[in-house]
């Protein structure tokens, strides 16, 4: 036997083997259609017995394990079923040879055969037959179950009448001497009547009782049979089947112990034993098929065969302790031969399925490993590619996840290796999707931003290789891609300078052809890739937060105010609350005190630094905004190797007012496209990322015909702009003061108010010396975007030196120098480069107004 069944389990002892093929051509999806409506019929209730049968159905099995049946009897194919098509009356006569020829590849083992016939009608159709069942159609066959039912009554019939004639004791007939195919050769010439020999013939012949026993739904009467068989076996040392009937043991005691069975199937398997009440029997799990068998007419001297009754059970059954003994036992004798591998390898398979159920994976992966080194025949690379895959599984069985995954991942090796014409590359990458959870990886970069790192770093980069190179190699780009910037963003610790190098210049090898994108990527399996945004490259990072920024103090919009009402009370009564305190607290850090200006450049401050041991170029890097319509205006980086903090100031316009949100960036670096959050960056905090875009305001620019003064007399608050122009006079003497008005915004300016201050230094100095007519300026409001008005200012100089004899010693050459004058608008101003020989002043509208200094 060269060929393992690698979903062996225990209760598969007391299974009747049944092949299902095609005869002929037959569609694949027309024979898959009635195999599954046979195997529906699974098991049967034996009629005034509390036996049941279980049938095991199978559309490939090799014809060589088939010659160990005596050995085991659930190898041995007892029921044969084949499906063909058939249209024509002239073509029936080569499709019941073609069945006979199919039949005689198991001839020897078979208790029964089927043939079913689609298609064909006529007076062949209506000659009755046992063999072969007509359908005309498959759509029209809705007796198949019934005709399986009545094929596994005629198997039942065989088996039984077997049991009963290998199980009595035949006085002065020779028991004959089964034997294993290798066997043959070397009882040849052997003394037959010596006690060795008879007490190996009687030894074998109790096991394969037991066998047919276990088959026939007699538990007890097959423990009994192991039990002496053992016993018989083990006084001749012939090793290969006492570890068969060990096995048996072992089986029997499992279905015992275990009724709803080792194997993982679906359903539960029917309860076994005589304790079970009758109506138990009748039982059968859903979607099953049951059929009553009456075995009175194969009783003698009306004597019922099921001896269980009569048996202790405790006495011959296996503890749960001693079962796994028993297999290890079992398997130490199978390794002394070399061509009984596939049956040792089974065995291991069955022993862990049963300590899976127990919770003992210590001892369960003991038997792994020793299946692992089992030596077959030379493998072909599916089968291995199945070995390897079964050893994952049954590692997942017992909780080794991680062992789990090695496995499957050496399958997925063998899908692609040389000696493979067409090397199977989506096979491949599914494996290895399926081995991530067992290496501690998510392919979402959102589990990688949650602290401490777990796994191997070292073999899970190397599985995302493996990942990038097996999507290369499906013809996916876009996934090579995914996949690469997944290991660049999340292994990017773990990474060594050139690795770093390596993987980057790849991407941009890959990126050339197909670019990152923020899309998820949906695979055939239903597992969907989520995008993968670079956060690290350039890494945001600051203590504080990441800031947004006032607007210059020129464009920063006032609430406006009666410049000549300033005495109106502003103040509000004072509410204390407890309650609201902590929210109001949580809006306060939300929400940011200054507002922006629809259609105004805004800016947001964030401290970043490059990671990577070469220059790293940011293309395109903007802001994420929400609630209002936002124009990125878009920033390109250049940041030198792995650089200290750098300040880099994204900026926008908004295009309509409301309450904008700033959650986030984008960027593009080695042609991936992110969108990175702020909420998903660690370490970061906001301090407040919602402002209030305010409606376009007007913008003034102010000049006058005089000079700049050299010197500020009074310093300027933040919330203000002023300037400082200077002009000296004698007393009496009088000037004119041209200020031009110039609308550089695109809103008309509709008001003006002007008003004076006089900053006084020492008491009684000056008396009224500004004056102005606002008529011919106001006639020109409204003033339209790039319009110019003017204002004229007359300033004479009165003094009164009556009151200070000092006041010669203070004044230079009996002159004063005025070096500002009053001036305020509630319009905002921008500053605009001073043309060369044009004095420029240009003060923004603010609160009740601006100061001018005279000396």
């Amino acid at each position: 036997m060269s060929v393992p069944d690698y979903m062996q389990c225990a209760e598969d002892h007391q299974t009747l083997l049944v092949v299902v093929q095609p005869v002929g051509i037959v569609s694949e999806e027309n024979f898959f259609r009635i195999y599954k409506r046979i195997c529906s019929v699974s098991q049967i209730s034996v009629r005034d017995s509390q036996r049941v049968l279980y049938i095991r159905y199978r559309h490939h099995y090799p014809p060589e394990n088939n010659e160990w049946g005596d050995f085991q009897t659930h190898r041995k194919v007892v029921g044969l079923i084949t499906i063909t098509d058939c249209f024509s009356a002239k073509d029936w006569p080569q499709t019941f040879e073609k069945f006979h020829v199919q039949k005689e590849i198991y001839g020897s083992t078979l208790y029964d055969s089927r043939l079913f016939v689609f298609g064909l009608q006529g007076e062949i159709v209506e000659q009755p037959r046992t063999d072969v069942a007509f359908y005309p159609n498959y759509e029209d066959c809705q007796t198949v179950e019934k005709r399986i039912e009545d094929f596994i009554e005629s198997l039942f019939i065989v088996l039984e009448s077997k049991r009963l004639d290998r199980a009595t004791d035949k006085s002065g007939d020779k028991i004959p001497l089964l034997c294993v195919p290798f066997e043959k050769k070397d009882f040849v010439g052997l003394d037959t009547d010596s006690r060795h020999y008879k007490k190996r013939c009687q030894g074998r012949m109790r096991k394969h009782v037991g066998d047919l026993c276990l088959q026939a739904g007699m538990l007890q009467d097959s423990l009994v049979h192991y039990h002496m068989s053992v016993e018989l076996l083990r006084s001749v040392n012939d090793f290969l089947w006492l570890g068969a009937a060990l096995e048996g043991l072992c089986s029997a005691s499992v279905i015992y112990h275990y009724p709803g069975g080792t194997g993982g199937k679906s359903g539960a398997r029917r309860f076994q034993g005589s304790t079970l009440p009758a109506e138990a029997a009748n039982r059968h799990r859903p979607g099953a098929q049951e059929v009553l068998i009456d075995p009175g007419a194969l009783t003698t001297n009306g004597i019922n065969p099921d001896t269980s009754t009569e048996i202790g059970r405790a006495k011959n059954c296996l503890s749960p302790e001693d079962i796994i003994d028993k297999y290890k036992e079992a398997i130490s004798y199978y390794s002394k031969y070399k061509n009984a591998g596939v049956i040792e390898l089974e065995a291991c398979i069955k022993a862990v399925r049963v300590l899976a159920i127990q919770k003992r994976s210590m001892e369960a992966s003991e038997f792994l490993q020793n299946a692992v080194y089992i030596n077959l025949r030379q493998l072909s690379e599916e089968e291995k590619i199945q070995r390897y895959s079964v050893l994952s599984e049954l590692y997942e069985l017992i909780g080794f996840h991680r062992k789990s995954a090695f496995f499957k991942r050496v399958a997925a090796m063998q899908c692609v290796a040389p000696s493979i014409a067409e090397p199977g590359w989506r096979a491949c990458y599914k494996l290895l999707l399926e081995t991530l959870p067992g290496y501690s990886l998510s392919l979402d970069p959102k589990d990688f931003s949650r602290g401490t790192h777990r796994g191997w770093a070292a073999v899970q980069m190397r599985l995302l290789h493996e990942l990038v190179y097996a999507s290369r190699r499906m013809g996916n780009p876009a996934l090579s891609v995914r996949h690469l910037s997944f290991l660049l963003q999340t292994m990017l610790d773990f990474l060594s300078d050139q690795e770093k190098k390596d993987v980057t210049q790849s991407l941009e090898n890959y990126t050339s052809k197909c670019p990152g994108t923020m899309e998820p990527i949906a695979l055939p399996g239903g597992l969907t890739l989520p995008p993968v945004p670079f956060t690290k490259l350039p890494i945001v990072r600051n203590n504080r937060h990441v800031k947004l920024l006032n607007l210059p103090a020129s464009l920063r919009p006032h609430k406006m105010k009666s410049l000549l009402g300033q005495n109106v009370s502003t103040k509000s009564p004072f509410i204390y609350s407890p309650i609201i305190a902590h929210n109001r607290g949580e809006e306060r850090n939300k929400k940011i005190d200054f507002q922006w200006v629809q259609g105004d450049v805004c800016e947001v401050q964030l401290m970043v630094y490059n990671p990577m041991p070469f220059e790293l170029r940011v293309e395109n890097m903007g802001l994420l905004t929400s609630g209002v319509e936002f124009e990125s205006l878009p920033a390109a980086l250049s940041l030198p190797a792995e650089s200290g903090l750098y300040p880099v100031t994204l900026v926008g316009v908004p295009q309509t007012t409301g309450t904008i949100t700033v959650n986030g960036y984008h960027t593009t670096v080695f042609g991936v496209f992110s969108d990175c959050l702020l909420d998903n960056l660690p370490g970061i905090k906001t301090s407040g990322s919602t402002v209030e875009v305010i409606p376009a305001l007007p913008r003034l620019q102010i000049s006058t015909s005089l000079p700049r003064s050299a010197h500020s007399l009074q310093p300027s608050s933040g919330d203000e702009i002023s300037t400082n122009v200077s002009v000296q006079l004698y007393n009496g003497e009088s000037q004119q003061l041209i200020i031009k008005l110039e609308n550089i915004g695109m809103e008309p300016l509709e008001k003006l108010e002007v008003t004076s201050k006089v900053l006084t230094t020492k008491e009684k100095l000056y008396g009224d010396f500004l004056s102005w007519k606002l008529e011919e300026t106001l006639a020109q409001f409204p003033l339209q975007p790039g319009k110019v008005a003017t204002f004229t200012i007359n300033i004479k100089v009165k003094l009164d030196f009556s009151c200070q004899e000092n006041l010669l010693q203070d004044l230079s050459d009996d002159g004063i120098s005025v070096s500002g004058f009053p001036l305020s608008s509630p319009f905002r101003q921008v500053v605009r480069p001073r043309v060369e020989g044009k004095p420029v002043n240009p003060p923004e509208s603010n609160k009740a107004g601006d100061y001018s200094h005279v000396k």
